[in-house]
Parts: structure tokens; C-alpha cells; sequence
């Protein structure tokens, strides 16, 4: 009997064996490494790695997420794919707004992360002049890049010498190491840029805490920056906080007094000009969920079920109102998300509508100013009307520019537009009591400012749109180069 039960319990325990070591084998790649890495701390990657690829096989379910960033959908107001801002649907007056710039060229629609690469690599903008900054936020090379060629690295040529570096690096297009420590997949800021500025601000950047960096992350690249004027270098405008108003004071007091003055002189206007990039991050601090502390993540990167059973963080970096269940829900799960998700989409209308409006006002204050020229207005007049719209059109694309439709800060985008149109008009009334003095007739201007609007939107090619917001009535106005003595 003994020797019974005895044989019985070995077979189980076979049994056992086989069943649990058949289940391991059978599990995804990455649980044998995920329980590794908790055991060891250890990944087995080098600290340098670079290649998204090197992650695959070591956490399979977040790769797989984040190749869902390959998707292409449009929504109503964003969606990612690649088509042109220019479109008669999204803002079709930038060839005029941005005359004289490479975003008249062209301008698109933002897409997934996984074509960070090729999007730069092809796009118009870049040319023989462009440099390494232009680069700073598309490639998982660029840490490495900055630590072996220091200050060099942001004012190298982008074409001859920062992408064949690149390439030979092997990188990837954003992933993995530009968020997360190869070796322990800790959180990390990988852009110098980011902690210089927040510095500035008299933030303590050396203990972030874990919801900290679950922004941090995001924003080292989702934020409004420049070139410096010395070396090029990739900087924020935040010493002076991080609302529209105090961005545009710092360009005017700081940046000013470090030689930065404008990313380019206006082709109509002749106003010296500033481009807003993306200012996802200062948005969303100065807005109602970061200000409730609210990280990037915990909307943009909700937790998801895969595989039936296992729980992980999205690595589909989309628009919370397609995953609200797992985003909206974890906070306003007392809600009906249909009507929270009709209550945003009103927001993002009001925005967008307020924003076309900002947007034809600013347009029509570039033609007034270049008539004050052609008319022979005194320079001091002309210069009030260029500060009026160089800050009408700072107060608008700071909007423009970022992404969320008005959502992250509503209030405070509602605001900045609101300014943006005092401002433009401002320039509209300067130059209207100007041209009257000088006989010219603003029934006429009207009537040729809606003209040349109507001509950029109607031509087909993209390319040619900035061609058609110059003409004979409307002259291009090149940057006065002065004389030099000697």
C-alpha cells in the first residue's frame, strides 16, 4: 500500500513537472525575461542600445503595442495621417502665415511615432542648411550623438553629417531608449534640453518622483522650443513660466538678450516672426489635469489587456477618446463617457472654430502691413503694426501648434486666441488710420486681400500654394540687409 501511494505521488509530481515546464516554454518570450529582469534588475542590454528591434524579443507585449503607432486614422480634429495641414478642412491660410518660412513648403498632419524617421527625412523643410536640432526629438541615436560630440552635435549639418551618422549607428525612429534605461527600463530623460529649462524655472530635477517622469518623458519633446543663437542648441522658453504670455516675454527680454530675435522675417509683412512647435507638455501643466497633477501617461498610456489575462501600459500613443474605458474611465468612471466624450469634442469645436477666426485675422493684418509699406508709412508706424502682428500670430500658433484641440487647457487656449485676435487687430486699426491719410482705399485692399486668399487656397499643388500670396498688388518684402562700412 505504502509503495502504492508512493508510486502514485511520483507519477503527480511528474505530472506536475511536465505540465508547469510545458506552460513556461508555451508563455510569451518576454515572461522568462520580465522574471529575470525583476530577480536581477537586469535587462542584458547594453546601456547603449539603440535599436527598438533589441526589445522586441525581451518584452514581446509592449512592442506589440507599440506598433499599433503604425495605424493611420483620421479623426475630426487630428487623427494620424499624413496629410497636409493646407487642406481646406484644416487650416489653408499657412502658406500665407508662414510666407518666407519652410512651413509654406510644407506642413503636415502629425503621425505616428514609428515614422519619426522617414517623416524627417523626406519632408521639404529640410534642406543643405538644416541642421543637427532638426533631428534632436525623430531618433533613438541622438543621446549617444550629444555625449560624443557635445555642443558640436546641435549645430552639425543635418544632410552631410548628423543622418549618415545616424544611419551608421544604426537608429531607430522614437522608441524605446529615448524613455526607458536599456539595462534596468527605468524612466529616463534622454534630452539635456528639458532639465536645462526646468532648472531655469528653479525646479530640483536630481529626485523626479515615478509620476513625475511618467510626464518628464513626454515632455523632453512635446514642448515648445528654438535654436539658440550661438551653437543652435534645442531651448525652452521657461524661465518665465510656461503660459502663452510669458513664453513671448521671455523671447522678448531673454532670448533677445542672447542674440535670438526671430525664426524668420515675414515675406508679406516684413515682421520678424517666431514658429511655435509643439507645446503638448506647458499645455497641459498650465491646464485643469495637469494642475490636479495628472501625469502624460496616465491618459495618453492606460492600462491594457492583452492576451486575455495579462495586464500592461499601453505603448499606443493616441487620442484618449479611443481608449476612454482604460484612460477617461480609471478617473470618471462615475461618468457616462458617451456624453464626457461629446462634452470634449465641444471643447475641441469651440477651439478649432475660435482658431480659424484667429487665423484669417492674422492674415488679413500681414496685407494691411505690407500696403503700409508699398504706401510709404513712416518706419515707426510700420514697426508698431509688425510687433501687433508678430505677437497677434504667436498668440494663435501656439494653439495651432499643439494637439489636443484646445483640450489640454481649455480656458487658457479659449485666452491665447482671444489675444491673438486683439492683437491682429490692433495691427488692422494702426494701419487702416495710416493708409487713409496716405489716400489709399480700404474697400480696395479688402477686395485684393480676399483675392490672394482665394488663389492660395485653389491651387492644387501644395508647393505652389505660398507662390500665389505674393503678387504685384502685394509685393514680397525681403529682409533689409544694412550697410556695412568700412
Amino acid at each position: 500500500m505504502n509503495r502504492f501511494r508512493f508510486g502514485a505521488y511520483l507519477l503527480l509530481l511528474v505530472f506536475v513537472l511536465i505540465i508547469t515546464g510545458c506552460s513556461n516554454s508555451s508563455e510569451n518570450a518576454g515572461e522568462k525575461t520580465a522574471s529575470a529582469k525583476e530577480a536581477t534588475g537586469k535587462t542584458g542590454l547594453s546601456k547603449d542600445e539603440i535599436s527598438n528591434e533589441a526589445f522586441k524579443e525581451l518584452f514581446p507585449l509592449q512592442y506589440n503595442s507599440y506598433m499599433k503607432n503604425e495605424k493611420m486614422e483620421d479623426t475630426t480634429y487630428g487623427g494620424s495621417v499624413k496629410r497636409s495641414k493646407y487642406d481646406p478642412d484644416k487650416e489653408p491660410l499657412l502658406p500665407v502665415l508662414f510666407n518666407g518660412y519652410g512651413f509654406a513648403t510644407e506642413y503636415n498632419e502629425e503621425r505616428g511615432h514609428v515614422y519619426a524617421l522617414e517623416d524627417i527625412r523626406n519632408v521639404k523643410r529640410i534642406t543643405d542648411k538644416s541642421v543637427g536640432s532638426c533631428y534632436t526629438c525623430k531618433s533613438t541615436a541622438v543621446p549617444k550623438m550629444i555625449e560624443e560630440m557635445g555642443d558640436d552635435y546641435w549645430g552639425a549639418n543635418f544632410n552631410q553629417e548628423i543622418w549618415p551618422k545616424g544611419e551608421a549607428m544604426g537608429h531607430s525612429p522614437i522608441g524605446c531608449s529615448d524613455c526607458h534605461d536599456p539595462e534596468t527600463m527605468d524612466l529616463r530623460v534622454t534630452r539635456p534640453s528639458f532639465y536645462k529649462a526646468l532648472e531655469a524655472q528653479g525646479v530640483d530635477t536630481s529626485n523626479p518622483t515615478k509620476n513625475d517622469m511618467r510626464s518628464y518623458v513626454c515632455g523632453q519633446c512635446h514642448v515648445e522650443y528654438y535654436f539658440a543663437a550661438d551653437n543652435s542648441e534645442v531651448t525652452f522658453p521657461w524661465s518665465e513660466g510656461f503660459k502663452p504670455e510669458e513664453m513671448y516675454d521671455y523671447y522678448n527680454t531673454v532670448a533677445k538678450g542672447e542674440g535670438f530675435e526671430k525664426d524668420w522675417v515675414h515675406n508679406i509683412s516684413g515682421a520678424p516672426m517666431l514658429k511655435s512647435q509643439h507645446p503638448e507638455y506647458e499645455t497641459h501643466t498650465s491646464g485643469t489635469h495637469g494642475k490636479a497633477n495628472v501625469s502624460c501617461a496616465d491618459c495618453h498610456m492606460p492600462y491594457e489587456r492583452v492576451d486575455g489575462k495579462r495586464k500592461i501600459t499601453s505603448h499606443y500613443w493616441t487620442s484618449p477618446l479611443k481608449t476612454m474605458d482604460t484612460s477617461c474611465g480609471q478617473c470618471h468612471g462615475d461618468r457616462d463617457l458617451d456624453k464626457l466624450k461629446d462634452r470634449v469634442l465641444e471643447i475641441q469645436e469651440a477651439n478649432v472654430s475660435a482658431l480659424h477666426e484667429a487665423q484669417d485675422i492674422s492674415t488679413t493684418a500681414h496685407y494691411y502691413i505690407n500696403k503700409m509699406i508699398t504706401s510709404g508709412v513712416s518706419q515707426d508706424k510700420i514697426k508698431q503694426a509688425q510687433e501687433f502682428v508678430r505677437k497677434g500670430q504667436w498668440f494663435w500658433d501656439i494653439i495651432a501648434a499643439e494637439n489636443s484641440s484646445g483640450f489640454h487647457n481649455p480656458q487658457g487656449s479659449m485666452d491665447s486666441l482671444r489675444e491673438s485676435v486683439v492683437q491682429s487687430n490692433n495691427a488692422i486699426r494702426l494701419a487702416t488710420e495710416e493708409l487713409v491719410k496716405k489716400g489709399v482705399s480700404i474697400e480696395e485692399l479688402n477686395s485684393e486681400i480676399e483675392k490672394v486668399k482665394t488663389a492660395v487656397q485653389a491651387e492644387t499643388v501644395n508647393e505652389k500654394k505660398k507662390d500665389h500670396a505674393v503678387n504685384s498688388y502685394f509685393p514680397a518684402q525681403q529682409p533689409v540687409v544694412p550697410v556695412v562700412k568700412k
